[in-house]
């Protein structure tokens, strides 16, 4: 009887051929989609100064024309699509791990911003949002006659 090294990767090779067949190998050695997540949203940070709140989204290989930004009714909305481009000949894909596809994310805005103010710039990969506070009204004072 010879001796045989114990390989986990092997046995977990074993487990996916008895539960899915060759069917998952199939796809992949062909380049299909199927182990792609379809469904994605960019990293965001989100920051607040004394005079305003900044959006910083990771959006690395996209156009900043497949990017849109809407504020509506207090909700700052941020859509877009990183579409997959196979169009290299001689080129066998083995592996894809970045995600592609549309993605939608809002966030609810604090009452105190101005809405009319915010701006965006995109810069290496990066959407940057400066959503600016609304000046503070002034305190209201009311005199009170004394009767």
């Amino acid at each position: 009887m010879a001796l045989v090294r114990w390989d986990p990767m092997r046995e977990l090779e074993d487990l996916q051929r008895r539960f899915f067949g060759n069917a998952l190998m199939r796809d992949f050695a062909q380049g299909n989609e199927a182990l792609q997540r379809t469904e994605w949203a960019p990293a965001v940070d989100i920051a607040e100064t004394p005079e305003a709140y900044t959006l910083h989204a990771e959006l690395p290989s996209m156009k900043k024309e497949d990017i849109k930004l809407a504020v509506e009714d207090g909700v700052l909305t941020l859509t877009g699509e990183r579409k997959l481009e196979r169009e290299e000949k001689n080129k066998t894909y083995h592996r894809v791990e970045r995600s592609y596809g549309r993605f939608q994310r809002s966030f609810t805005l604090p009452a105190a911003v101005d809405e009319t103010k915010v701006a965006a710039s995109y810069d290496n990969g990066v959407l940057n949002v400066l959503i600016p506070k609304a000046a503070p009204p002034p305190p209201k004072t009311k005199e009170i006659k004394i009767g």
